[in-house]
């Protein structure tokens, strides 16, 4: 069995409204029967004997299906979340900057918004791997910022998902330790 993380794009913003219960017993009637929610922005963790592809086509499919929206997610092992948040070079906790990880399911998605947010002046960003890219966002103009603005473009909806730094820690904490992480249902920013 394998522990994955799930983070779905766009769910809580722009008329898609789906609460973490539902969400949660969508997933466990998909086959998922340890689905666990955490935060309102479409984080989940669950274990599987599918690969991560698998998962992914499984997850979007019960979402398509149960709630009517043209779902996407990113799947990530566990393992790779926590080489992920390893790997951040930016705090998890500034008042200046916020540190967000755009997580990618086509490597040449995020090859595309890497290019493009490498030529925004004064853009501070790092590829982490093929799937995750880190930047900073000045505190309180996130949705405001230019890569934000780039990264929010519609062909960019199907292969990304960004998550701030706080809520990757979350979400790698609670797949390292399934048994103490139970549900986290408390406010959070949208997911995109």
């Amino acid at each position: 069995m394998g522990s994955y993380a799930v983070f779905l794009r766009g769910i809580n913003v722009g008329g898609i409204t789906i609460k973490m219960g539902d969400l949660r017993e969508a997933l466990k009637g998909c086959g998922f029967p340890d689905a666990r929610t955490l935060l309102a922005s479409g984080n989940v963790v669950l274990t599987s004997s599918l690969d991560a592809p698998a998962v992914k086509q499984e997850c979007e499919k019960c979402l398509r299906s149960g709630f009517g929206y043209d779902a996407w997610v990113v799947v990530l092992d566990a393992a790779r979340v926590a080489e992920l948040v390893a790997a951040c070079p930016y705090p998890d906790n500034d008042k200046a900057t916020h540190t967000y990880i755009t997580l990618s399911s086509d490597e040449a998605t995020l090859d595309e918004l890497d290019k493009a947010g490498a030529g925004l002046e004064g853009h501070q960003q790092k590829r982490l791997g093929p799937e995750a890219l880190a930047w900073l966002a000045p505190a309180g103009g996130t949705l405001d910022s230019p890569f934000s603005k780039i990264s929010a473009k519609p062909r960019f909806k199907s292969a990304t998902t960004t998550r701030n730094l706080r809520t990757l820690v979350k979400v790698r904490d609670a797949a390292a330790d399934p048994a103490a992480a139970g549900s986290q249902e408390t406010a959070a920013p949208p997911a995109r």
